[in-house]
């Protein structure tokens, strides 16, 4: 006779570890499966989307050739030329020449700009000795060259006196700023010897301002 016997009790958390194991099993078979490949590289992507690249040339004349052909036309060659030219005169940063960059050498501009010059008469200062050497006549050549030799002289005298005036107050509106006194004088010199309207940047200040 064949006596009941009580069943072997489970080992403490086999229950558990079962039903973490299932809950496991349950949660892998409903996540959403992978794509089943690795995700592709954006350079290899964008290689892709634009093709092959195209051979380098191997003769200096394939070269040529393809230099040609990327060129601009000269409708764009010249509006690129004018927006240059458009932007430099408006002082945008970007398009102007390493010498006029900076807040520096705008506050200069902006001193020159302020007020009227002896020096802005140097360029037609210059037209007027060209022309006495072409009058025939002794006597006039001989006053427009003391005349011309007078204007001369002052306009020295006024551009060293500037130059020491505006380098003084660059210095005093920026003085974190290593300004060098020669090359702001002479920066002060060419653009007040230059008549207002031909100015690059344009004149951002009317005559009178105090910048």
């Amino acid at each position: 006779m064949r006596f009941l016997r009580r069943s072997t009790p489970s080992p403490v958390g086999a229950d558990s570890s079962e039903s973490a194991a299932l809950g496991t099993e349950s949660t892998e078979s409903t996540r959403p499966a992978g794509k089943g490949r690795p995700t592709p590289k954006r350079r290899d992507a964008e290689g892709r989307r634009r093709g092959p690249a195209a051979p380098p040339p191997r003769t200096q004349r394939e070269a040529s050739k393809l230099a040609r052909a990327n060129r601009p036309s000269k409708d764009q060659r010249r509006a690129q030329a004018a927006e240059r030219r458009e932007r430099m005169a408006a002082g945008d940063e970007r398009y102007l020449m390493p010498r006029d960059r900076g807040p520096v050498k705008a506050y200069v501009r902006d001193v020159i700009d302020s007020r009227p010059h002896i020096m802005g008469l140097f360029m037609p200062l210059a037209l007027l000795v060209v022309l006495s050497l072409l009058v025939p006549v002794p006597a006039a050549q001989q006053y427009l060259s003391l005349f011309s030799l007078v204007a001369l002289t002052t306009m020295i005298i006024e551009g060293i006196f500037l130059g020491v005036s505006v380098t003084r107050k660059a210095r005093a509106k920026f003085p974190e700023e290593h300004i060098n006194a020669l090359a702001t004088g002479w920066y002060a010199f060419t653009r007040a010897s230059q008549l207002r309207r031909l100015r690059i940047p344009k004149p951002r200040v009317e005559r009178g301002a105090n910048p």
